[in-house]
């Protein structure tokens, strides 16, 4: 397998998106405006079951093998194995990288280098959930291909134009100087949604004032006014915010120092309940999956309570960044939830009425582009999200850029 595109073209871009126990990846053809080749997913890295899927561009044909996979290097060879056909024809010619956390130093894509490696370490522990793992990533594509370019794609660079009084944390002054200050997380999924919303929107509506709901495994919201980042839910870290599959979102903070009294539960503990048993699973005791427990909520109260407290926190976060806003003209549902669930937007819309939120129920069944009343003060959009494409378009243009 080749590092370089020379002789064939423009190449290929590898996109990587990492998540806390899955590996997406897709393969983009470089050209005006990179073309998806296939798309993939490496699930439930580190447990006997770990498996590779992955969808052809061309003809949507789906495979899916077993693997070993105890970690997420681990997945690199059944990765590129499973992108062996298409790089004989399109070698690589980059490989971009979802990184969650870039700190207060990045606001743009970067090409990777040793000093961004040594800045990533040093941000490591500003998210343990996610950095360690990425950086474990482009350190191994960096071993197998040390001459191609990577870029790293932050996901709080979308939000890092806010209003300073959204970015400040209420703690001792000093803390900020340490970087501690309010990120926020799902900017590339953002900022893809923006981009579409110029394309399927009107210009009056993508200069107004949209509240963008991401609602998927990991769950947030933003607030945008006039094309720039007004505010959003989550903060320090991605576990903030709304309560999510297994993520609580936000909490007292009182809770640290009464179960380290009471249970001795100690900082390690406490990061694994509030990022991994907590959420929908922690309220349901069952599944952190909606589909799962929208099932069940008929027959158990423990998944009726863990939907309707899912439904009343977004419902409350919308109210507070429409607040933000000063009023609301756009709201956008997006990511597995938001895309597919029409029950949980009808319940998360249900008394929106004040704002102007009217949605049609029929539109919102069937899933529509546009799920409002078409005289609804509020246009209610449906739109799929797309982090990887997002990712490709970012490494296009860097490498388009001369190097410094």
């Amino acid at each position: 397998m080749t590092d370089s595109s020379s002789g064939s073209g423009l190449g290929s871009i590898l996109v990587i998106n990492g998540g806390s126990s899955t590996l997406k990846f897709a393969l983009f053809r470089i050209g005006a405006v990179p073309v998806r080749q296939l798309s993939g997913s490496l699930d439930r890295i580190g447990t006997p079951n770990s498996a590779i899927t992955w969808v052809r561009g061309d003809t949507g044909a789906a495979e899916r093998r077993t693997i070993t996979a105890s970690d997420y290097v681990a997945c690199l060879e059944p990765l590129l194995a499973c992108i062996k056909d298409h790089l004989a024809q399109t070698p690589l010619a980059a490989i971009g990288h979802r990184v969650v956390h870039g700190g207060p130093q990045y606001r743009d894509p970067q090409r990777v280098t040793p000093a961004v490696m040594e800045q990533l370490e040093r941000l490591s522990p500003y998210d343990p959930e996610h950095l360690p793992a990425e950086i474990d990533l482009i350190k191994g594509f960096a071993q197998r291909y040390p001459h191609l370019p990577q870029v790293a794609c932050f996901d709080t660079a979308f939000h890092a134009d806010m209003p300073r009084v959204a970015r400040l944390l209420p703690i001792p002054r000093r803390y900020e100087q340490l970087g501690l200050r309010r990120y926020g997380f799902h900017g590339l999924s953002y900022a893809f949604l923006m981009r579409e919303l110029e394309r399927v929107g009107t210009p009056r509506e993508v200069k107004g004032r949209i509240v963008l709901v991401h609602l998927g495994n990991g769950a947030s919201m933003a607030a945008v006014k006039d094309g720039n980042a007004v505010d959003t839910t989550m903060s320090f870290t991605p576990t903030s915010g709304l309560p999510m599959s297994r993520r609580s979102g936000d909490l007292d903070p009182g809770l640290v120092a009464y179960l380290a009294r009471t249970e001795g539960m100690g900082v390690d503990e406490f990061h694994k309940m509030v990022n991994r048993e907590s959420g929908l699973l922690g309220v349901s005791e069952m599944s952190s999956d909606m589909r799962d427990l929208l099932t069940y909520e008929q027959h158990d109260s423990r998944a009726a309570e863990a939907v309707a407290l899912f439904c009343y926190q977004a419902k409350k976060w919308i109210g507070a960044l429409t607040a933000a806003l000063g009023g609301l003209d756009t709201l956008v549902f997006t990511a597995g939830i938001g895309e597919h669930s029409p029950v949980i937007r009808a319940r998360i819309c249900d008394g929106l009425e004040y704002l102007g939120v009217a949605l049609d129920h029929a539109r919102n069944e069937a899933g529509d582009p546009v799920i409002s009343k078409d005289h609804g003060r509020v246009i209610v959009r449906v739109m799929h999200t797309d982090e990887e494409s997002e990712i490709a378009r970012s490494v296009s243009e860097r490498l388009s850029e001369p190097t410094r």
